[in-house]
This record gives structure tokens, C-alpha cells and sequence, in this order.
């Protein structure tokens, strides 16, 4: 078959056997694809440091004539965000915001928007370090380009605009509820200008992170609501997700309570 040339993120990759290697990529071209470099960890012409995670890739290719995975015949190193990889909380976002796109965008679905994103994250986290804001803005704009983002600021049921200073929460009803269709036993309440910032940050540019600085309350309150919207649409925990969270925790400062 035909070899085929795309621009990638090495979202992720297992060694197999002595010198082989399986990677998964992001492209804009054709979306996730996994695939199979053969003798990748030997040949430091065809591959060298081009498939470590985080990279951005010119990848060489072929589609397989049976299986799922497609054969990796080369890849130029295009940007191996060096500086993300001396900062942990910067690692440990990098490969949250790497699981999270092969979690929720299927194999083979080209999506232009998830790969701009990707590498917007990838490249403030390289430039500027990791953050609770950077988390909070890739975790509501990832579920906004899947079509998973809450109501913000309408009742996710009567579609009223949200006007209490308090109002209801819940990922399985579609996200924000006035307090006349949340039941009074609903779990959650949270602050409207939380919902507010949010909605704000989805009018924004999708592909900037930089010079935001949100409240303690608005990364704890934001921070939950996202939670919850993503644990609904997600098969399975994320394997990245503790080591993020400790990494967060052990970052906290005074200056921010």
C-alpha cells in the first residue's frame, strides 16, 4: 500500500519483545492511530527519539492489510518539548491530556480541532510549566470538542437562565439545574460566577492557556463539575489521573486558600 506522511503527537508507547515498539499518535489528518515500528528501539535513523511521548512527529506510514495496526516506517522529530519533561506536574498534565484524547476520540476519526488543542496544551506546558488553571481549560474545551460539555448557564431541563447566586449540579442530567427542577436532595450545589468563568473560558480562543488566574474557588468548584462530566463519558478510570492529582496536591501553596 501506499505510504502516507501525516504531522503527530506521540500520545503514548509499549515496548514489545527485544527492539519493537507499539506507539499510539494523534494526527489532523486521521485522527488516533496505533501503530507498529518494527526494530524502533534499535534503528536511530528511522526513529530515534521520535516516539517518545509528548513529541510532535513528521510520521511515515502504511496501512495494514489485516489487523488494526498500521506500519510506522519512519519519523522525523519535529519537537521533543524538552522543557515539559523537567517539570513533573507538567509530565503528569501531559500525559492526563494525552489519555484523555485516546479515551474519548475514536481510531481512524479525523478531528482538526482535538489535534490544535492537544498541541496547544502540550506546547504551554513545555513553555510555561503545569498549573491547576492549564488542567481546568484543557478538561472543559476536551469535553466541549467531543460534545460532552454541560449546561452552564441554563437549566439543563427547562432551559431557563440560570439567576441564583446557588445552583444545582448533576453530569447525569446534563449539567447545571435551576433550583426548581433539582430535586432537594441533590447532592451538589455550586456558585453561579463559577459557571460564569467557564462559560466565558468556552467564548475564548480554544488554543490559548496563558494569563489565566482563577479563584481557589473556581478551580474547586470548576474542577468537580468537569470531574463529573468526564467520569460519565469515560469506560474506565485513567491510569494518569492519581499521579496528576498527587502532583496537584503537592503543589499547593498558602497563596492560594
Amino acid at each position: 500500500m501506499r505510504e502516507q506522511r501525516c504531522e503527530a503527537v506521540v500520545l503514548r508507547h509499549l515496548d514489545y519483545g527485544e527492539a519493537d515498539r507499539i506507539v499510539t499518535f494523534y494526527t489532523r489528518e486521521a485522527g488516533r492511530i496505533k501503530g507498529f515500528a518494527r526494530q524502533a528501539r534499535k534503528s536511530r535513523r528511522r526513529f530515534g527519539a521520535a516516539l517518545e511521548p509528548f513529541a510532535r512527529v513528521q510520521l511515515h506510514w502504511r496501512a495494514a492489510a489485516r489487523g488494526d495496526l498500521v506500519s510506522l516506517r519512519e519519523a522525523e522529530l519535529l519537537d521533543l518539548r524538552s522543557g515539559l519533561r523537567r517539570d513533573l506536574i507538567a509530565v503528569a498534565l501531559a500525559g492526563y491530556g494525552c489519555e484523555l484524547v485516546e479515551e474519548l476520540f475514536a481510531e481512524g476519526q479525523p478531528h482538526p480541532a482535538v489535534y490544535d488543542l492537544l498541541c496547544a496544551f502540550l506546547d504551554h506546558l513545555d513553555g510555561n510549566g503545569g498549573s491547576p488553571e492549564a488542567r481546568l481549560l484543557f478538561e472543559l474545551r476536551i469535553l466541549h470538542l467531543a460534545g460532552y460539555a454541560p449546561h452552564l448557564l441554563h437549566c439543563s431541563e427547562c432551559g431557563e437562565t440560570l439567576r441564583s447566586a446557588e445552583v444545582a449540579f448533576e453530569a447525569a442530567r446534563g449539567g447545571s439545574l435551576c433550583l426548581t427542577c433539582a430535586p432537594e436532595k441533590t447532592a451538589w450545589r455550586l456558585n453561579l460566577p463559577t459557571l460564569g468563568t467557564l462559560a466565558r473560558i468556552l467564548a475564548g480562543p480554544a488554543e490559548l492557556f496563558a494569563g489565566f488566574t482563577l479563584s481557589e474557588r473556581t478551580l474547586i468548584e470548576g474542577g468537580a463539575l468537569l470531574g463529573g462530566a468526564l467520569r460519565l463519558h469515560l469506560n474506565r478510570p485513567l491510569k494518569s489521573l492519581p499521579f496528576l492529582e498527587q502532583m496537584l496536591r503537592e503543589m499547593a501553596s498558602p497563596q492560594r486558600r
